[in-house]
């Protein structure tokens, strides 16, 4: 078993609740708009972690804080609940229902990233020396600094995850209900129908994300820190 900071576990623990709780209320708010009133009445259009938790518990709550006690890395999933039918009757408003959700991740990545800007320029940030995913950013060795500049770098690190994680075209992801938004009319219902048919392959696909994600996500990390530091060069 390797050597856990309980305090850093439970911080990726929060950072991966509320960005998860953001993404889910994403979802549930572009359907509303759509149209689609499921998860609204489900109690989902809300940043409360709690009705997150309650139609999740074991995805939210369980999973991931027993994973990120035991291996430092939150494991876990959630889900916001839709009606399939309007999906099928509106394929493009359910396309962008998924986005929305890593649109909220990668808006919170944008937002961690305006917190480091401005802690550096305010003198109580600066660059690290290299990049991993909990140290986006350095704080000055004084004070609570050096844990808001963990915090701010999980946050950014985490949301990055879950931003590319999920655009991926693969079931279940959200990036593989977002291709109705590049295909036809013909097309998007042969599609539509052939995942109905086929949702067993939902296992299959979480497998070959995982097989693939490092090689996808390495670029896209190493392209958001060098544009967050311009004039530094990580690599």
């Amino acid at each position: 078993m390797p050597n856990v900071d309980l305090a850093s576990a439970l911080v990726y623990y929060l950072v991966f609740l509320y960005s998860t709780t953001v993404h889910e209320a994403a979802h549930a708010w572009a359907a509303k708009l759509g149209g689609d009133l499921t998860a609204y009445h489900g109690g989902q259009v809300s940043l409360d972690p709690r009705p997150h938790i309650k139609r999740e518990p074991i995805g939210m709550l369980v999973l991931p804080l027993v994973s990120a006690l035991l291996s430092g890395w939150p494991m876990g999933f959630a889900s916001a609940p839709y009606d399939p039918d309007w999906a099928m009757r509106h394929p493009k408003r359910a396309a962008w229902m998924a986005l929305a959700g890593p649109g909220a991740n990668l808006l919170l990545v944008v937002l961690a990233g305006v917190a480091i800007r401005v802690g550096i320029l305010a003198g109580v940030f600066h660059a690290p020396e290299s990049v991993n995913f909990d140290r986006i950013v350095s704080g000055v060795e004084s004070g609570l600094w050096p844990a808001v500049a963990f915090f701010v770098s999980v946050t950014f690190a985490l949301n990055l995850v879950l931003f590319a994680l999920n655009l991926l075209p693969i079931p279940p992801l959200d990036g593989s209900a977002a291709l109705p938004l590049i295909l036809s009319d013909g097309a998007t219902r042969r599609y539509q129908d052939f995942m109905r048919r086929n949702a067993g392959l939902g296992l299959i696909g979480i497998f070959v994300a995982w097989q693939v994600f490092d090689k996808v996500f390495q670029p896209v990390f190493l392209m958001a820190v060098n544009l967050l530091y311009p004039g530094i060069r990580y690599g």
